[in-house]
């Protein structure tokens, strides 16, 4: 079967699919992969098709930091979906039996699908319907504020996305000879597997038939990839050092960053290894080393604690590694993970980003090592989670289709 996987954001929105496209390539199925153009190497150095999407979501990220208000947010916002929608349209073009879309350009693809008769699943990073168990990342208040509250939050925030990218999906009907504003919304969008452990977020017993909670996709190593040597020395050269990374946030801040993050070590004590991301972490001093982008599965277990921004696809890889988190939500979905970690029992209280300061990174590295109830839940909830196996429901229900 010929499949096509539409995803669009960061690096961390796209790696967990190349593992799941990976998976479905060693199963005898044809996987290509709709994303921005910056990652067209990585995605062909896991085996895979690329298909280029237009937009960049470096210069979103810039945008949003930018904006003087919330509306100046949402048009940039609207502005770079109206991008995706062509890249979608003509992503579909190229051919496809069947697509797995991302939550973010689910209306284009539903659209898409629509247009050339190809069915449509939603494969998602994040919870993606309204449930009274919890509330949704992104929903009004902070916190679980009760079944009525977190459902009716959770449909606001539900029907903000489904208002940012309904002119898009328009554009690929329209594009497509599709008449405007039919589709249906995206939460009526079936089946759904969303893309991490049901030990980290267990299914709510009232979300629709169809919507599962399958288990992580771990992201795919590049082929023939070989750790540096500087950082294979460095690990050796002492005890396991902390890693210190925030993905793709705060473009643009690196120098400050990299001073807090310098101070933050030396007032904890402890060896780092810094991943450069997108807002430049470098490194200072001789007990911290700068890294660029590399697979967290071969890093992370060798570290005595991850600190990071709690993107979905980096709370996952430290889970998985067994070792204690210490939380630096930005925006988004990171709230909603680094709250779920404290409560998992595998990260001391977050550090919001607005708050990070050398003195309280610092303070939250030494109360995560100094804590060893948190090192041991994370190494017993990481051998938990390794033994899953998200991708498989989701290869089951594409062998069903297709008759394999």
């Amino acid at each position: 079967m010929r499949v096509l996987i539409v995803t669009a954001g960061s690096r961390g929105d796209v790696a967990p699919f190349l593992g799941l496209g990976r998976r479905l390539k060693d199963a005898g199925h044809q996987v290509a992969v709709a994303a921005h153009a910056a990652f067209a190497e990585l995605v062909g150095a896991c085996g895979l098709d690329h298909r280029p999407l237009p937009g960049d979501a470096q210069e979103l990220l810039l945008a949003w930091s930018r904006a003087a208000s919330r509306e100046e947010a949402r048009e940039a916002t609207k502005a770079y979906a109206d991008g995706l929608a062509d890249g979608v349209a003509e992503a579909a073009t190229g051919g496809a039996d069947l697509i797995l879309t991302a939550f973010g350009p689910a209306p284009l693809s539903r659209a898409a699908g629509e247009a050339f008769g190809i069915p449509v699943v939603g494969t998602y990073l994040t919870p993606a319907f309204a449930t009274g168990d919890f509330a949704l990342p992104g929903a009004p208040g902070t916190g679980d504020t009760g079944p009525e509250a977190n459902l009716a939050g959770g449909l606001t925030v539900l029907g903000r996305a489904e208002a940012l990218f309904a002119g898009a999906a328009d554009r690929v009907r329209t594009r497509l000879g599709l008449p405007a504003g039919a589709t249906s919304a995206t939460s009526e969008l079936r089946p759904v597997f969303h893309g991490f452990s049901p030990r980290v977020v267990p299914r709510p017993a009232d979300w629709p038939t169809g919507v599962e909670v399958s288990g992580y996709w771990w992201p795919a190593r590049p082929d023939g990839w070989q750790p540096p040597a500087e950082l294979t020395d460095f690990l050796r050269a002492g005890p396991p050092p902390v890693f210190i990374g925030f993905g793709s946030m705060a473009p643009g801040q690196g120098e400050r960053l990299s001073e807090v993050v310098a101070a933050a070590v030396e007032r904890a004590g402890v060896r780092a290894v810094v991943q450069a991301g997108w807002a430049g972490l470098g490194g200072h001093g001789p007990d911290v080393l700068a890294i660029g982008d590399l697979p967290h599965d071969w890093l992370f277990p060798r570290t005595a604690a991850v600190v990071h921004h709690c993107g979905a696809g980096t709370t996952g890889a430290a889970l998985r590694a067994g070792v204690p988190a210490v939380p630096v939500p930005v925006l988004a979905d990171q709230p909603f993970w680094a709250a779920r970690l404290q409560r998992l029992g595998v990260a001391p209280r977050p550090v919001p980003f607005q708050d990070l300061t050398a003195e309280s990174l610092g303070d939250a590295i030494t109360a995560c090592l100094s804590d060893p109830a948190l090192r041991h839940r994370a190494a017993e909830l990481g051998r938990r989670i390794a033994a899953e196996d998200g991708a498989a429901p989701v290869l089951a229900h594409i062998e069903r289709v297709s008759g394999g």
